[in-house]
């Protein structure tokens, strides 16, 4: 893609911007292919299926009088800033794994028209995000994580760390939540595709670890108007920059399988995280599908994403 970024550290955005982000509606269909499906046959195809585990964005739903009894409405999906990692890199692919280790991860997503509640169809769907270990593939020399050395502490990662977790998306010690350039050529746990007719795109991955001072996250940007070309998707601009989480009960269950096990940096929980701002599913919470006691089998995540194709959002403000 042509459009560069000069980001700034992220931040939480003020309430008066958070009003201005969500006045407007969007409509979920109940019945839509979001829901959770099996990975690799280890997933439960219902999350009301006996054994398995759901853990479920929260957000209440509006009383919309135009709504069906087949849909409920969320309100507009909460920008974010995009963090200091963010590559233009125009991988156009489905499978961003390459040979990272973790345990497997589907994210699914639906793109909608915040104003028609219409599918935004051939938005180009960004995402990125660290490996099991806390890395992000550009900046391995950058990333906070990794083993560290030794043995785990006894019962870290918790549910409650102490200490009061940096500000911004620091990415190790002594890193700056503003972009960064790239220190390498790696490219893993990174792609864009196209959304389909219906909004839909789905992405395979890992499912991700954590780095100092930040919780469980993923990054996305969508962007409208351009073109697909021989170098990839070109043109056009960003109209959402922002970030999925994962609930506690998933990143507990994930820390106690190999490679996650063996990391010894210190964990943020969702609630300490300084990007996340609880809002359940308008503030990117995923629905995360797994068979319980089995989480190593695969995870599948998915979310609606409602995005004004009007409005320019790259994250660097």
């Amino acid at each position: 893609m042509t459009e560069k970024s000069t980001s700034h550290p992220e931040k939480p955005q003020g309430p008066a911007h958070k009003r201005d982000l969500t006045r407007r509606k969007v409509v979920f269909a109940a019945g839509a292919a979001v829901a959770a499906v099996g990975v690799g046959g280890a997933v439960a195809a219902s999350a009301s299926a006996e054994g398995t585990d759901t853990a479920d964005a929260t957000s209440a739903p509006s009383s919309d009088a135009s709504s069906s009894s087949s849909e409920t409405c969320y309100r507009l999906t909460g920008e974010t800033t995009e963090g200091p990692y963010y590559i233009d890199a125009d991988k156009i692919r489905k499978d961003i794994t390459e040979d990272r280790e973790g345990i497997p991860f589907t994210l699914r997503l639906k793109v909608i028209d915040a104003d028609t509640c219409k599918p935004l169809k051939r938005a180009a769907v960004d995402i990125w995000h660290c490996d099991a270990l806390g890395i992000y593939s550009g900046y391995e020399s950058m990333s906070g994580g990794g083993p560290g050395g030794g043995t785990p502490p006894t019962g870290t990662p918790t549910g409650t760390p102490t200490g009061t977790p940096p500000s911004g998306d620091p990415g190790g010690p002594g890193g700056g939540g503003g972009h960064q350039e790239p220190t390498d050529d790696e490219r893993y746990l990174r792609g864009t595709q196209l959304t389909d007719k219906h909004g839909y795109v789905e992405f395979k991955t890992v499912f991700p670890g954590w780095y100092q001072g930040r919780a469980v996250h993923i990054h996305t940007k969508v962007h409208v108007g351009g073109k697909m070309t021989d170098a990839g998707y070109e043109g056009g601009h960003a109209c959402h920059t922002g970030q999925f989480f994962f609930a506690e009960t998933a990143v507990l269950a994930s820390a106690e399988v190999a490679p996650y096990s063996t990391s010894t940096t210190q964990r943020t929980t969702l609630d300490e995280d300084t990007i996340y701002g609880g809002g359940g599913t308008q503030d990117g919470l995923l629905k995360l599908t797994y068979r319980k006691g089995r989480i190593a089998k695969g995870v599948v995540g998915s979310i609606m994403m409602g995005v004004d194709p009007d409005e320019t959002h790259d994250g660097t403000q």
